[in-house]
């Protein structure tokens, strides 16, 4: 069942876990931390997308890099540092612009160490096996997406509203995932096919630059990110339905227990039967989600929206980067990664502030409509574009 996991492809998996393991402990109690300290909804939709957004031209700009010099090791360390580094500044000083610092330090981290690590695990598999690499990957990274909220739901049931304890707590699975990234061996990359460059303009322009098909795939996916807004939109949503913070934390569990359980086996299935109708049955899983929050108030519903938004991204994480890398050439993954990352978290800048918009004019209802609506529409164009592409192919 594992024969296709190298010794390379479990480290990055587990790194990423104990990662998780440290962000995703903060992740479900950042929204109750605001509005502890008077923080809304408006500055929660703000607040992400901007981290979102700098993130978004870092993972552009270092996924090229990371090209340019097919060196993956240096980045994925530097990006993970940084990472770490800022989860205390939230906890130590709730002042806005602190918050804001701390979370772009996390995105920018995260933009640094993306494209390498993924261009570092496509280099551990082909094409018949990518998703399936993939998914194993997703799955090792949301267990410590599990063990994170579980340690903070018990640490919150025997110490109420303690959350800056959390963030300074948070510090030690992120040290470890950091000693760990010096057992990796990174293979002999490609030969250089770019001159190594730090200029920004050389470094962004991956789409001119890319296949047809790469860039007519893209662009539907960049719709998709303008509609997908920070899962703390429905945590928050869980709040204002007067449900415990412990049950709160416990939803977010749950969807991420789906997330780890599922991740794997539908790579495994996309390999087999099929990458673009698995990825197109996660979406009709998100659409079944927004639509859901939409329309009802009722907790046991509540918790199977969320088992649904677990199969989303169990069903789409895997799926969508090995369909992207069909089109990419060898000494361009990282770059094709960064693009597709980069862009993604744009969107979300935009995503997440018109969602707090809507939010805060015409209320939850309006925006996860909005949200499942647009994403059926999106079912429908992706699913033309495939066609497009095959018929070039």
């Amino acid at each position: 069942m594992f024969k296709q996991i190298t010794r390379t492809v479990f480290l990055v998996s587990i790194i990423s876990l104990l990662n998780d393991f440290s962000s995703e402990m903060l992740y479900p109690v950042i929204p109750l931390y605001l509005k502890e300290i008077g923080y809304g909804s408006i500055l929660i939709g703000f607040l992400e997308g901007v981290a979102e957004f700098i993130a978004g031209f870092s993972k552009i700009y270092m996924g090229s890099l990371s090209d340019r010099f097919q060196k993956r090791l240096p980045f994925i360390q530097i990006g993970y540092s940084l990472s770490v580094i800022s989860r205390p500044l939230l906890g130590l000083l709730p002042l806005a612009p602190i918050i804001f610092i701390s979370r772009s330090l996390d995105r920018i981290g995260k933009g640094i160490r993306s494209g390498a690590r993924d261009a570092l695990l496509a280099d551990e598999c082909h094409e018949g096996n990518r998703a399936e690499v993939f998914g194993f990957h997703r799955s090792m990274d949301t267990a410590g997406a599990v063990l994170g909220p579980l340690s903070a739901m018990v640490f919150l049931y025997f110490y109420p509203t303690h959350y800056k304890t959390i963030f300074l707590i948070s510090i030690i699975p992120g040290i470890l995932a950091i000693l760990s990234t010096f057992w990796i061996k990174e293979k002999k990359g490609q030969p250089l096919t770019l001159k190594p460059a730090f200029s920004l303009r050389q470094n962004i322009n991956y789409f001119q630059q890319a296949s047809p098909q790469f860039r007519q795939i893209i662009l539907p996916l960049f719709f998709f990110s303008l509609l997908n807004s920070s899962d703390m939109f429905l945590l928050l949503q869980a709040s204002q339905l007067s449900i415990a913070p412990d049950k709160i934390i416990f939803l977010y569990l749950l969807f991420n227990v789906v997330y780890m359980l599922f991740a794997f086996p539908m790579g495994k299935l996309a390999d087999a039967r099929g990458k673009v109708l698995v990825f197109l049955v996660g979406i009709f899983f998100f659409a079944l989600t927004y639509f859901g929050f939409a329309l009802t108030s009722n907790l046991p519903t509540i918790f199977c929206l969320f088992v649904g938004y677990g199969l989303f991204y169990a069903c789409t994480q895997g799926a969508i980067k090995s369909i992207l890398l069909q089109f990419t050439n060898a000494g361009e993954k990282s770059s094709a990664i960064g693009f597709y990352e980069g862009g993604n978290s744009i969107g979300l800048l935009i995503a997440n502030s018109m969602a707090g918009l809507i939010w805060y004019q015409w209320g939850a209802q309006t925006l996860f409509l909005y949200t499942a609506v647009g994403s059926c529409l999106f079912m429908v164009w992706f699913w033309i574009t495939v066609v497009r592409v095959r018929k070039i192919n």
